[in-house]
């Protein structure tokens, strides 16, 4: 029978997270594995508050609805699997609808549950060759960033035969957005750069940024990076590059790969923290590659020392010129106006729990209103590419798709690029742009 959901006194207290202890051998133990899925799943289905997030909670509730006992005994492990594919892994549900996460005593962290499912899988199984290939953004990225091959990449990608070939090869589906890869990546544009801007400490920033590109803005939009970089030296902020950089780790995350994940995070968090040492904040223009290293990694590697100081020190790029603005070091003399903005809030950036620093910063131009929707993308990685998934990821979509569509707004704005692209791609007319590059043309620098 369904757990009959009661919320204890004193629920309201903010949701707390534990490390998840994946180096220890229960978290890989089958039996306790799908006695914590059982536990979780019958707690969602009595209560289904996160019935409109992600098509993981349908995917569990129709399945009950539709066995021959209406409850979780009706359902089989095969399904259980389902919804764990239908996870990537947003923490939507866990900040944001779930009233059972700690400190409640039910203890319930769906999100992190099914990261176990992955990595258990992945750990017993590994993941098809689509699937590796899709989340090795670092390889893929540098394959497809030598001068020839981008250019017959990004050909073939256009093509309507190419699309079919990727779609058989790789299962991404034929109408899904794929980026362009650029052979001048963003680090290659930056890396001669010499920073003249003299940086000066307010409300609590250094003044000092190292721009972490990440793997999309590095090689298939180095043009958000160069628009993070001229409008945060506009405002007198230093900005510079690491020696090295890694992909965060975040699509290895959601495939359960979480070795991976720690040599990653091997590479990129000692010279991070050096650099913090030394008095360098850091930001990033992607919000799953800010929230990999402000929450995951710490919850991954609890007792890192470094891992700490490079997430405390880690920012939305918004986050921080807010902060700055607070601090009254923004400039805040615009050239042009922006007028109407719809701005697509992602859910990697909802959860950061920041509140909407984008839209605070953009409203500040004259003659701006900024019109926030707070729903989900459906592209989530590469979850909204896969054929297998891609209907799914429309649904989502579709309700943001609605929104930007009615308000006939003059931009159309998300901080995941990806996310921007996959709306654009429903809208008739609608362009998908970042933020940090709208707010470089009201500087008009």
């Amino acid at each position: 029978m369904s757990t009959t959901p009661t919320t204890r006194e004193g629920s309201l207290e903010a949701p707390t997270r534990h490390p998840v202890d994946w180096q220890a051998s229960e978290f890989y133990d089958e039996g306790s594995l799908f006695a914590e899925l059982e536990r979780v799943f019958d707690i969602c289905h009595g209560c289904r508050r996160c019935f409109s997030l992600c098509n993981a909670f349908p995917t569990l509730f129709d399945a009950i609805d539709e066995g021959d006992t209406g409850e979780l005994d009706g359902v089989s492990r095969e399904v259980y699997w389902d919804v764990v594919d239908h996870c990537y892994l947003c923490d939507m549900c866990y900040m944001s609808k779930c009233p059972y996460v700690p400190p409640h005593e039910w203890n319930v962290d769906f999100p992190h549950l099914m990261l176990r499912a992955k990595a258990k899988r992945f750990r017993d199984q590994g993941a098809s060759l689509p699937d590796r290939i899709l989340a090795d953004t670092d390889r893929v990225g540098k394959l497809g960033g030598i001068p020839v091959v981008a250019e017959v990449v990004n050909a073939v990608n256009r093509s309507k035969p190419g699309r079919a070939l990727l779609e058989k090869a790789l299962g991404v589906a034929a109408d899904a957005p794929v980026p362009a890869y650029h052979s001048r990546s963003a680090r290659k544009r930056l890396a001669s750069h010499q920073s003249g801007a003299t940086p000066t400490a307010a409300n609590g920033t250094s003044g000092r940024v190292v721009l972490f590109t990440t793997c999309y803005g590095n090689r298939n939009r180095p043009d958000i990076c160069e628009d993070l970089m001229a409008v945060f030296e506009h405002n007198g902020i230093r900005v510079t590059l690491a020696a090295t950089e890694r992909c965060c780790g975040m699509a290895k995350l959601e495939l359960g790969d979480l070795e991976a994940v720690a040599a990653a995070k091997d590479v990129n968090v000692p010279e991070l923290a050096q650099l913090v040492r030394d008095g360098w904040d850091i930001v990033a223009p992607v919000p799953s590659c800010t929230l990999m290293f402000k929450q995951e990694l710490p919850l991954l590697f609890p007792d890192d020392e470094d891992v700490a100081l490079v997430a405390k020190a880690f920012y939305d790029p918004f986050e921080y010129l807010f902060l700055r603005y607070k601090g009254d070091a923004l400039k805040t003399q615009f050239a042009n106006e922006l007028g109407k903005v719809s701005y697509q809030v992602p859910c990697h950036l909802r959860v950061q729990n920041i509140g909407l620093k984008t839209r605070d910063v953009l409203a500040l131009v004259p003659g701006t209103e900024v019109d926030a929707i707070e729903r989900c993308s459906g592209h989530d990685g590469t979850y909204g590419v896969k054929r297998r998934f891609r209907d799914a990821s429309l649904k989502i979509a579709k309700p943001v798709m609605r929104r930007v569509a009615e308000a006939k707004a003059d931009h159309f704005v998300s901080d995941c690029p990806m996310a921007a692209d996959q709306v654009a791609g429903g809208v008739d007319g609608a362009e998908g742009e970042h933020p940090i590059s709208l707010l470089r043309k009201a500087y008009g620098i």
